[in-house]
């Protein structure tokens, strides 16, 4: 079983309260939930969670890790880059065991234009640092399907943010995000396994119908994408 729900803004307004606790609870016992009604993000759930026999999670890609928190937490700790680097960002509908720690809040940025009262319920924290996999299967306005993943890992660095929150590093998820994740038209939202489990989401996508040349991967520097220019570093 899996649902999908309109989590705002008719939510707080009919039932006073907003669903994100409610969503990471039903997730931590096998039911993933989306949020924003977003029905291919709930069939990327419940796949990862079915390859990861695992809780799961859906959020934005944010690309809010400031200069202050790479210079201090990031550079010459982590084998990573400033562009390779991103806020995964929702709400809080994260389930409590893939939090550091969770607290029980309300919804900052809803709160802006409701009533306080009804826009709490949100599970803020931390995500926990270790391996991931953010990964997405979605269908074109033509009824095509394609997907996407890519393994990386949360670091184990604070964001300073609310919600339910992590820094995420993937390698050339710079290069990815621009010529998979814009390219493709894919939504904001992603699927987020815990552990690396590329190799079985891609054969998955297959058996269900994804045409190998629709599976987006960050490639590694050297592997360029169809659209990418061949002659980087040269002056226009």
């Amino acid at each position: 079983m899996a649902l999908s729900g309109k989590c705002w803004p008719a939510f707080q307004t009919q039932f006073g309260f907003v669903p994100c606790y409610v969503n990471s609870r039903l997730t931590g016992r096998g039911i993933p939930v989306s949020c924003e009604v977003d029905l291919y993000g709930t069939l990327s759930e419940y796949i990862g969670q079915c390859v990861s026999k695992d809780a799961v999670t859906l959020l934005d890609i944010n690309n809010t890790v400031t200069d202050a928190i790479y210079n201090e937490d990031i550079r010459g700790k982590f084998d990573y880059r400033q562009n390779e680097i991103f806020m995964g960002f929702h709400c809080g509908n994260t389930c409590s065991s893939k939090l550091s720690a969770g607290e029980m809040k309300n919804q900052m940025i809803m709160a802006r234009s409701l009533p306080e009262e009804v826009t709490n319920g949100t599970l803020e924290g931390d995500i926990i640092p270790g391996d991931i996999t953010f990964y997405r299967i979605q269908s074109t306005a033509d009824n095509k399907l394609r997907a996407y993943l890519a393994e990386g890992e949360v670091l184990p660095v604070a964001t300073r943010s609310f919600g339910g929150i992590g820094i995420f590093a993937i390698k050339e998820m710079d290069r990815f995000y621009r010529h998979v994740l814009i390219e493709g038209n894919y939504p904001h939202h992603g699927a987020v396994a815990f552990g690396h489990h590329g190799k079985a989401l891609f054969e998955v996508f297959k058996l269900i119908g994804v045409e190998p040349s629709e599976i987006g991967f960050n490639q590694p520097a050297g592997m360029r994408y169809p659209t990418e220019n061949p002659f980087q570093g040269q002056p226009w």
